[in-house]
């Protein structure tokens, strides 16, 4: 065969064209005025479809797998704390979910500091701006304040489907009491969170006096843990002090040695939100105090703090699920037509100690918020899988 035009070997790796009548035609120019020229128009047919089908991708989108072209749906996440380190890892699942299934990455809005009102304004304005979906959560912890209910249905009235993450308001006695009209929930199951860490604290401090750090008390997606949390230790001897620390992590530090300056006979100090917990180990360590203490999520400071002795532990409740299944759960209901309802999803509780905290450190990625991770990763893995028999199940 003689020389291929230029041209020609183009069209060819563009279109991936295989073995056949159309490829052979522009290999050897018969039956074409040009094999040049037919190849040059082929690619410019090939440009003017993708630049047509571009114009309408507001519109629709791509299909995904095996899932018919849907809308460019928009969905609103709604959130309490939106600079808080604990959600940046929330905020790359519901990019990547919405990228999975060839949506808009959802809006991401709230409040900075745990006000109510700044997150009912921007569940309003996702309304208005008529949101395929809106994921919220809600933080009221008493059943008489109502601040969520009305616009969550009033979203809910006008079609556009809710779910809660993270928090999902009320829970008294360790039995939740959501109050808002929502399609599920998705986060760790908070007042039993709690009474693990009781148990945790009961085999690595002794009975005295133990601080348990707060952000903002009263917060339904923290209070429950701490009242978890003394419903196992008080009836065991301890003296269980709650410390207010801040809804803004800045803060949060200072409030904790305030406390601990004027407190140095404690038998342990914990925390129950990820800002307080960060700062625990530093604080302690910078006061002089060798005490146990303990805390939850896996922001950077924390994995720090535990690998080199100044925590205990923490506890793991996997934010970037809490991120990831909202999107997955109102794209299934808005492609099933409401069909497909999502189901309550308890995002887990798994302790992270010096002995297993190597593994978080060692990997850089998007899926526990890490420093300086951009984009999902492979992250490989060998061996056995260890994990306890199971003792519950839904």
């Amino acid at each position: 065969m003689g020389k291929v035009d230029p041209k020609v070997d183009e069209a060819i790796q563009t279109l991936n064209m295989k073995d056949g009548p159309t490829r052979r035609k522009l290999l050897t120019g018969t039956g074409l005025v040009s094999a040049t020229a037919a190849a040059s128009a082929l690619l410019a047919a090939c440009s003017s479809n993708t630049s047509s089908s571009s114009g309408t991708a507001a519109a629709t989108t791509a299909a995904a797998g095996n899932f018919p072209k849907v809308p460019g749906w928009q969905f609103w996440f709604v959130n309490h704390v939106t600079t808080n380190l604990f959600f940046v890892p929330t905020q790359f699942g519901m990019a990547d979910a919405a990228a999975l299934v060839g949506i808009p990455k959802p809006k991401w809005g709230g409040s900075e500091n745990s006000i109510p009102s700044e997150m009912t304004n921007y569940i309003n304005t996702a309304v208005a701006a008529k949101a395929n979906g809106i994921a919220t959560t809600v933080i009221n912890s008493s059943p008489t304040d109502t601040t969520f209910t009305t616009p969550v249905a009033a979203a809910m009235n006008a079609g556009i489907p809710v779910v809660s993450y993270n928090a999902d308001g009320p829970i008294i006695n360790g039995v939740p009491t959501p109050g808002t009209n929502r399609l599920c929930y998705v986060g760790q199951a908070l007042y039993l969170s709690g009474q693990q860490m009781g148990e945790r604290i009961k085999s690595v401090a002794k009975p005295g006096t133990i601080v348990i750090f707060i952000a903002t008390p009263g917060s339904a997606n923290i209070q429950p843990r701490y009242d978890g949390a003394a419903s196992v230790l008080t009836p065991a001897g301890y003296q269980v002090h709650m410390q207010a620390t801040g809804a803004s992590t800045s803060g949060e530090g200072t409030a904790e040695k305030s406390y601990l300056l004027g407190h140095k006979n404690i038998t342990g100090a914990f925390a129950v939100d990820a800002g307080s917990t960060e700062l625990l180990g530093p604080q302690l360590a910078a006061n002089g105090l060798k005490v146990p203490a303990g805390g939850f999520d896996l922001t950077p400071g924390t994995l720090t703090a535990i690998n080199s002795g100044q925590l205990d532990f923490t506890i793991n409740q996997d934010p970037y699920l809490q991120g990831f299944l909202p999107v997955l759960y109102l794209y299934l209901f808005n492609l099933t037509g409401g069909l497909v309802l999502p189901p309550d999803t308890d995002t887990g509780l798994t302790f992270v100690t010096k002995s297993n905290v190597g593994a978080y450190m060692s990997t850089q990625t998007t899926y526990l918020g890490s420093t300086g991770a951009t984009s999902p990763t492979l992250v490989p893995r060998s061996g056995a899988i260890s994990n306890p028999v199971a003792t519950t199940s839904t």
